[in-house]
């Protein structure tokens, strides 16, 4: 049986808090309009930093057999989070390109043109 020792506490207290905010962020992408996710990925990145300061302060420390099945479990679900970030940002280009051509076309619909501004007889 592993003893719990502080280092394993806090990895495993920060694995929770990277799981729980993976899992949020699956269910809330393209879902909830009033979901932040740049706060999510800064909570992500946050979480990622202190595991490396643990690994990088702990030295030599043995991984207990848990945090490894956690470990890939939380891979897979980052691995997931991957797709679904991505899909959102393929999304937002997409609208992005279809309003840049909206504002195109409505600059350049003729009633306006930029030949009515110009003095050629000046």
């Amino acid at each position: 049986m592993d003893v719990a020792t502080p280092s394993h506490v806090r990895i495993q207290n920060v694995l929770g808090r990277l799981e729980m905010i993976i899992d949020n962020e699956n269910n809330r992408i393209g879902v909830d309009p009033t979901f932040d996710l740049k706060v999510s990925n800064a909570h992500k990145s946050r979480c990622l930093y202190e595991l490396t300061m643990l690994q990088r302060n702990g030295g030599e420390i043995e991984i207990p057999a848990t945090f490894v099945a956690q470990t890939r479990h939380i891979r897979r679900k980052l691995e997931a989070n991957s797709l679904k970030v991505e899909a959102h940002m393929d999304a937002i280009r997409s609208v992005v390109d279809i309003l840049k051509t909206a504002v195109k076309e409505a600059d350049a619909d003729g009633i306006y043109s930029e030949q009515q501004f110009r003095y050629s007889d000046v």
